[in-house]
């Protein structure tokens, strides 16, 4: 299975490992804001669970890892944003607009920017 996984393209295992990144903090968050008892203990497990699985996906990734960093955090400020919007219906405002343009720049020029 670990091979069919390897067999995916780079930027899906890294879309993937950044919906479970964003998603099991999400889940954290919400574990240690909102909820107690039992509750808390299942979402801790659940955001545990999704960071595991974050790891794995990140690192299924046929890239040299130093590169596949810089694409990774371009990815997850964009997953951020989305999963911040959906689940704690906050809407990014200019900082964070112009500071995550810079973000996704800085990825793109250390993922794909080859010296001579």
């Amino acid at each position: 299975m670990t091979e069919a996984l390897r067999a995916l393209n780079p930027i899906v295992l890294l879309l993937i490992a950044t919906i479970l990144e964003v998603s099991g903090d999400a889940i954290v968050r919400i574990a240690l804001q909102h909820a107690a008892g039992p509750a808390r203990v299942l979402l801790f497990a659940g955001g545990a669970a999704l960071l595991f699985g974050y790891g794995t996906f990140l690192n299924l990734a046929p890239l040299e890892f130093s590169r596949v960093v810089g694409l990774y955090i371009a990815t997850l400020f964009v997953v951020w944003q989305v999963i911040n919007a959906i689940v704690f219906r906050t809407v990014p405002g200019l900082p964070i607009l112009a500071g995550g343009a810079l973000v996704i720049a800085g990825g793109l020029i250390i993922t794909y920017w080859q010296p001579r």
